[in-house]
């Protein structure tokens, strides 16, 4: 628990002071954290980011990274972001050949899907960021008051287990207690922000959140649990990879876009 507490603190000390300035240091830091949490996917299928398909990986996730307020450097490469998504897809399916099937078709697509599923997440959390530091406020509570409830009350009253085969200690309960603990917060968020939604819209966005983040959770459960790994890294002394820390993320921020929370419903 030490360990735990001393990590959240070194990493909020660092990580906060960026998010609050925004702007490059901010895309930085994302870019950061998505290619960390793409190192710990390949590593858990024993693909290394230091080889040539990872290089491609790492470079197509960039592609899939690439901030909207930066698109006119983007045009200025005459090529749209899908474009080059589908020629490094090429350049991956051409590498199977290059290897003598070394490096498999399932290799290139496990690739391709791990770039997609990290880049998506941390693409729309700087989409968060740009609209505005309550959005990033809102995700980030909202998850944190569903793995607590989620945790205190299965602990306390869970007897029925959610998925025993990819989550063995996560209880029907707990979830639910977790979906009651997020709808708390969105109430507070919803009478002292400036969200363009109601209440009840923002009530039925928030379950929607906590649910599909309980999902980014046994996603990555079940990544672990087939791959045989306890977590998903070591960069989080106590916490685990940067994986273990925004799985429940990677799915809610892109979700929290297509609502559309930031302009009108």
């Amino acid at each position: 628990m030490k360990q735990r507490i001393i990590t959240a603190v070194v990493a909020a000390a660092l990580f906060v002071p960026i998010v609050f300035y925004g702007g490059l240091p901010f895309v930085l830091l994302s870019y950061f954290l998505a290619t960390i949490g793409l190192y710990e996917l390949l590593k858990m299928k024993n693909l290394s980011i230091f080889t040539v398909h990872g290089f491609l990986a790492t470079l197509f996730l960039w592609v899939i990274l690439f901030p909207k307020q930066y698109d006119h450097v983007m045009n200025t490469f005459y090529y749209t972001k899908t474009e080059l998504a589908i020629a490094f897809v090429l350049l991956l399916l051409a590498y199977t050949v290059i290897t003598k099937n070394r490096f498999t078709f399932e290799d290139g697509a496990f690739s391709v899907l791990s770039a997609v599923y990290v880049g998506m997440g941390f693409y729309f959390f700087m989409e968060a960021r740009d609209a505005g530091l309550v959005y990033i406020f809102y995700s980030l509570f909202i998850m944190w008051a569903t793995d607590s409830g989620a945790y205190f009350i299965g602990k306390a009253a869970g007897k029925n287990k959610l998925w025993p085969e990819i989550s063995p200690n996560k209880t029907i309960e707990g979830s639910l207690g977790g979906v009651v603990c997020a709808l708390i917060v969105g109430v507070l968020f919803a009478l002292f922000s400036d969200f363009n939604a109601s209440l009840i819209e923002i009530l039925g966005i928030t379950v929607v959140l906590s649910i599909f983040g309980q999902i980014g959770d046994l996603v990555e459960s079940a990544f672990k649990r087939h791959f045989n790994v306890k977590d998903s890294g070591k960069i989080l002394p106590g916490h685990g990879g940067i994986l273990d820390r925004f799985d429940s993320l990677l799915f809610v921020w892109p979700l929290l876009h297509f609502f559309h929370l930031w302009s009108n419903l």
